[in-house]
């Protein structure tokens, strides 16, 4: 079911500000997708090879994953708007803030431990 014949249209400064949150996520997507490639091509001695791949892999990983939470936070977002219900609550940015600090401390450790 198309999204557009769901309920009835909200404000459109609602459905922008919904919009800008999805881009934001985009964006933050885009730093992390970012971070993984520089690391991998542009860090050669940047930790050992296998330890710098995998934490080029997982950044980008991650990057694929908030696109794909940022445009399903969007629909769910724009449903709640559309019925007219709550905005739905969400705990993951509790995750996503504990992996930022877990990439940042593994990085930390290896800048400080390696040299």
């Amino acid at each position: 079911m198309k999204i557009s014949r769901l309920g009835e249209a909200p404000d459109y400064r609602f459905s922008l500000a919904n919009e800008r949150t999805f881009l934001a996520w985009i964006r933050t997507a885009l730093g992390f997708l970012a971070a993984g490639v520089g690391l991998d091509q542009l860090a050669p001695d940047f930790a050992t090879p296998v330890i710098r791949q995998a934490l080029a892999l997982l950044l980008c990983l991650f990057a694929g994953g908030l696109a794909i939470y940022g445009y399903l936070r969007w629909l769910k977002n724009e449903k709640a708007m559309r019925l007219k219900e709550d905005l739905p609550y969400t705990r993951s940015l509790l995750l996503v803030s504990l992996i930022l600090v877990a990439v940042a401390a593994v990085v930390m450790g290896l800048v400080f431990y390696g040299g």
